[in-house]
């Protein structure tokens, strides 16, 4: 099991650890980064522009809506940790890094 993520089956919960590269040239998953997944957003750091683009990313992946998204830490920083409740999709299906890259 990946150390970037930690599930809860009782609850219907996963918890994630990201580390996230606000501003760049699109938004992706980019690997892993420590005990952390890395996901590249084309987001800017202003306004909460980059933690909305970052649930809605998470969102799409996990193949869930963006209110069962939560931001649980991290707001203002890179370091963050979110909660993704009621997708039966697997973390390292979700946040696979496509091939090729």
């Amino acid at each position: 099991m990946a150390v970037w993520y930690r599930r809860d089956p009782d609850r219907g919960l996963i918890v994630l650890s990201v580390h996230v590269q606000p501003q760049a040239r699109r938004t992706e998953v980019a690997g892993p980064h420590g005990d952390r997944i890395r996901i590249r957003l084309a987001a800017p750091p202003l306004d909460n522009r980059a933690n909305e683009e970052l649930v809605a990313f998470v969102a799409a992946r996990f193949g869930v809506s963006r209110r069962d998204v939560t931001l649980l830490s991290g707001e203002k920083s890179r370091e963050k940790r979110l909660e993704v409740r009621g997708s039966a999709v697997e973390p390292e299906v979700a946040l696979a890094v496509p091939a090729g890259r």
